[in-house]
């Protein structure tokens, strides 16, 4: 049995003749590399081939020993490497060698608004992905935050294309370094799990080009991304994993693209289909591998002239490429690690770096470990661990720290700190069709016991009741939002109300305590109108990985400054999202897109309709200036130019966010053809206090008939160009 590097040598005779950019960017002669792609397929048998274009095993397809072709590996997510199952079942393996570094989900990471955080944050995936001999990481999850009710959204970045793209990319060059592949998902129009299997999705071409593929399309040129997931759903009528117009019209022949398509797992649904699309490899969820569209039956219908032959040598040639881009086949491939210290530091920095502050009147934040004696935490996400939820995201996490043991660990024994639940978590199963009077009033149920709850173990833990509460504490901590039970693939949320009855135990505990620290975790906005008028003091956190707890204590206490800004539109309700008063969400087997290139804060921003909080705002315990606005634009390219002042007395992090502004934005609404603003830029500034920095951002594209604004968020334009 020859070796691979002498298969490689003997097939192509370039070994040694291309090189890998560590950055991700492949800079090899392609057309060296698809010759020696192609001269390698020549050597394989129909079956051969057959063989290494669908799952083999739920995450790996077949290799082919006698050429030394490798097996394909695979794992979710985009949260850390997924533990190990069986081939041909989803049980666990259930050892203890697949314990990972658990990683903030991405809209924790887009809240950073950090590239080179997303870069490291991408770099930690690659390496584990490496470590744990995975040769392709099912991740970054890119699809447009559309609406805020998608049980995935929080394995997405944003409602924003172009934050989306810069944040991913840098996430896709970070994982490539390690030779391992990034697999950007799901292309396209993947913005809900309801029917997510059959679907159609109708949306207009503008719309589809300027709110939906950007982020794909940067992914793809300035990450480089080496493959492609395709949907679930339907575009256009057509599934999107044998989509011609998805994957032969776009991303081969429009944007050049020559690394391998994925199906996701059970989203084809036709053999000849499928044979004939731009599809390199069909993955699926079920153990019976030979009967897959593109296993035995492909093999058939090649045989009976149905499907061309050369359809299967261009679908393994990409693999083949994929192969050499990774070294797979030249002994030269870099080896990686997890667990690592260095990932756990990361996976902190990023954790402190997303928490964004919603509300702090009075200067509540940061509370004072000198002057606290007893603090009281209630609410079931201080105890809650996240890792094991959310569907293909699940993590098998070597630890992960709680908010109430971050709180514990941070103040050393020296502050009595006492936790009471608050409300009752009652886990249930994902159902389709719902009857709204029969919810509401199941809602208001749990909301009644949910107080009678945490009455009775207020009693039984002899500490605390709701009229004593102001004089027995210096301070209280509420935790709460939502868990895995809302944020998960397969379902979607009913609305943005809080789970559990907690509108109702937070108007209680704030009429009593009104300097209530108020914390929320989740994946997506939640509905706030029932008691954000009285909290004083509000943080938001996305899952923030396996180090939630340490970050969310440093920026309780003031160890952390928070610099997190919103990577979405916080909705008062999910009635004001346009995918819902405007377009369809979740209405059955068609859906139309009708608010077009409207969405999240490009219709508040046009039509006048206020957030509870608007996309990129954020707060921080010291303050910002800005000054001396300037932009020069040249050749169809423009750097603007602004000068950021840290005016207050703590060090923190200003993003400076770019909008270009339409100067028709007041014109009547049926005229509005063009969203009021549109983010171009960003930059993440830290500075000590007192000192400022010219801040520099550039970018390419018309900006003719625009205003440029630079500002702290989309409603806050500090500087109009």
């Amino acid at each position: 049995m020859k070796n691979r590097n002498d298969i490689w040598k003997e097939t192509s005779g370039l070994a040694g003749g291309f090189s890998i950019d560590r950055l991700g960017g492949v800079t090899m002669e392609e057309d060296s590399l698809r010759e020696a792609a192609e001269a390698l397929t020549a050597k394989l048998t129909l079956e051969e081939k057959i063989g290494m274009i669908h799952g083999a095993g739920l995450f790996e397809t077949k290799g082919v020993e006698r050429l030394g072709i490798p097996p394909l590996k695979m794992s979710d997510g985009p949260m850390g490497v997924r533990q190990e199952f069986q081939r041909d079942s989803w049980k666990a393996v259930g050892n203890s060698d697949d314990y990972v570094t658990y990683l903030p989900c991405s809209s924790a990471l887009a809240a950073s608004w950090n590239r080179e955080l997303a870069f490291h944050m991408g770099s930690v995936l690659g390496e584990e992905a490496r470590g744990r001999g995975k040769d392709v990481i099912l991740a970054p999850g890119i699809n447009i935050k559309r609406s805020p009710l998608c049980g995935r959204n929080f394995e997405y970045f944003s409602e924003d294309p172009f934050l989306t793209g810069e944040m991913a990319s840098s996430v896709v060059r970070g994982i490539q370094e390690w030779d391992a592949a990034a697999c950007v998902k799901h292309f396209a129009c993947n913005n809900q799990e309801t029917d997510r299997l059959q679907v159609d999705v109708g949306v207009e071409e503008e719309a589809l080009r300027e709110i939906y593929l950007p982020a794909f399309y940067a992914c793809v040129k300035k990450g480089n991304a080496l493959t492609v997931m395709g949907a679930y759903n339907r575009l256009y009528g057509e599934h999107c994993c044998h989509s011609g117009f998805l994957l032969e019209g776009i991303l081969r022949q429009e944007w050049g693209y020559d690394g391998v398509v994925i199906s996701d797992w059970g989203g084809v649904h036709d053999t000849c289909l499928a044979g004939n699309s731009a599809l390199d490899i069909e993955m699926s969820v079920t153990g019976d591998f030979d009967k897959y569209y593109m296993a035995a039956p492909l093999k058939e219908a090649v045989e009976k002239g149905l499907v061309e032959e050369r359809r299967i040598d261009e679908k393994v040639c990409h693999i083949l490429m994929l192969m050499m881009r990774l070294h797979m086949l030249d002994g030269k491939r870099k080896t990686g690690k997890y667990n690592t210290p260095g990932h756990r530091e990361k996976a902190l920095d990023i954790a402190r770096e997303s928490i964004v502050l919603l509300k702090n009147e009075e200067n509540l934040l940061p509370l004072s470990q000198e002057r606290i004696k007893k603090l009281l935490v209630i609410g079931d996400n201080a105890e809650r661990l996240h890792a094991n939820g959310g569907g293909s995201a699940e993590i098998k996490a070597l630890y992960e720290i709680s908010p109430l043991m971050g709180i514990k660990i941070l103040l050393g024994g020296n502050v009595q700190v006492d936790f009471i639940r608050g409300y009752d978590v009652q886990e249930t199963e994902a159902d389709g069709e719902y009857d709204r009077e029969r919810e509401a009033e199941e809602e208001c149920s749990r909301e009644r016991e949910a107080e009678v709850e945490c009455g009775r173990k207020a009693q039984a833990d002899g500490e605390w009741n709701w009229q004593s509460a102001a004089s027995q504490y210096d301070a209280v901590i509420f935790i709460g939002g939502l868990n895995h039970e809302q944020d998960k693939e397969g379902g979607d949320r009913r609305d943005m109300k809080l789970p559990y009855g907690q509108d109702r135990l937070l108007q209680k505990l704030l009429e009593i305590r009104p300097d209530t620290v108020v914390v929320l975790i989740g994946g997506s906005p939640v509905e706030m109108g029932r008691w954000i008028h009285r909290a004083k003091a509000v943080l938001w956190s996305y899952y923030g990985g396996m180090e939630t707890g340490s970050a969310l204590a440093e920026t309780l206490f003031g160890r952390v400054n928070p610099s997190g800004r919103l990577p979405e539109t916080f909705y008062k309700t999910h009635t004001d999202c346009p995918a819902h008063c405007v377009g369809e969400f979740a209405q059955g087997k068609k859906v139309f897109y009708k608010e077009g290139v409207f969405v999240g804060y490009r219709f508040n921003e046009t039509f006048g309709v206020k957030p509870e909080f608007p996309f990129g705002f954020g707060l921080s315990y010291t303050s910002f200036a800005y000054a001396d606005g300037r932009i020069e634009k040249q050749n169809g390219r423009w750097k603007a130019q602004c000068r950021i002042a840290n005016t207050g007395e703590r060090q923190g992090a200003e993003v400076v966010q770019l909008y270009r502004i339409r100067p028709d934005r007041d014109s009547e609404p049926a005229q509005k053809k063009k969203p009021a603003k549109e983010l171009i830029g960003f930059e993440k500034v830290f500075l000590q206090p007192g000192e400022s920095r010219m801040v520099s951002i550039e970018g390419e594209g018309s900006l003719e008939g625009y205003q440029v604004g630079i500002g702290a968020s989309v409603e806050d334009i500090r500087i109009l160009l």
